[in-house]
């Protein structure tokens, strides 16, 4: 994704007239073999599909903002997106900061290795040094409660291990921009109410939150602002109480349908 510079210094998101478009197959394919005999003879066909229409908004720094709407929305590819990890088909996104994204579990985690290991790797990803990392690793630790399995291949990890882990990290590098996409909805709730807390302290100290969740409560408590999406397009954007009030009434009328 190209990073250009943000136009106005007090935001540290731009999205500027952003698209992405996937392309879908016409026809279902049974294996890999029959994928490329498909595509070497020109008869493999795919339909068009835009995942974002014409994205357009800014987010200030220590700004709290919800991604809300239906499953398929497109939530999830705004903020990878935002992320760099998908890149616009039409527009750009500009980022004035370091970006900490807790989008998959499990992702920029190498299964294979400890958690010790994982610690010291994703501090690389995100540009710090492994003597940094070694001042930062004890508070990690001690935050993800994880003491008695930093010894243990990740893979043997429950969903709720792997999003304690990458979350004691991303908090603890203390990011500009904090991205987190229902990967808490896995832990318990003692864990879930300590990362609630810790991500109201980072706001107060000035971090970005780009937040998506189905739950309406947790976007109420953390986020000021939501951008309500609707058939892969920006619906309204207001605050997170107002807004959360129409999609929840919307729901219910859809259900009732």
């Amino acid at each position: 994704m190209k990073k250009a510079k943000i136009l106005n210094e007090e935001n540290l998101i731009e999205v500027e007239n952003v698209s992405l478009r996937y392309y879908k197959p016409t026809e279902k394919v049974l294996s890999l073999k029959e994928f490329f005999v498909r595509l070497l003879k020109g008869k493999l066909r795919y339909k068009e599909f835009w995942v974002l229409k014409d994205f357009t908004f800014e987010v200030k720094r220590g700004e709290s903002l919800a991604l809300i709407g239906l499953n398929g929305s497109g939530k999830t590819t705004l903020l990878k997106a935002i992320a760099g990890v998908l890149e616009p088909t039409k527009g750009q996104i500009r980022i004035g900061g370091t970006i900490a994204p807790l989008i998959n579990l499990g992702a920029g985690f190498d299964m294979e290795s400890t958690a010790k290991e994982n610690i010291f790797l994703n501090g690389a990803v995100l540009g710090y040094s492994k003597k940094q990392m070694k001042e930062k690793y004890d508070s990690i630790v001690e935050f993800a409660e994880l003491q008695d399995f930093m010894n243990t291949p990740i893979k043997n990890f429950s969903s709720g291990m792997l999003a304690r882990l990458g979350f004691a990290i991303a908090v603890d590098v203390k990011p500009d921009i904090l991205l987190v996409d229902e990967v808490l909805s896995v832990g318990d709730a003692p864990f879930r109410q300590k990362c609630q807390q810790k991500i109201q302290e980072m706001l107060a100290n000035g971090t970005t939150l780009i937040y998506v969740s189905h739950n309406m409560n947790e976007v109420t408590r953390l986020c000021k602002n939501a951008l309500w999406i609707k058939d892969n397009q920006m619906f309204k954007y207001g605050s997170s109480q107002e807004m959360v009030k129409e999609y929840l009434d919307f729901c219910a009328s859809q259900a009732k349908n």
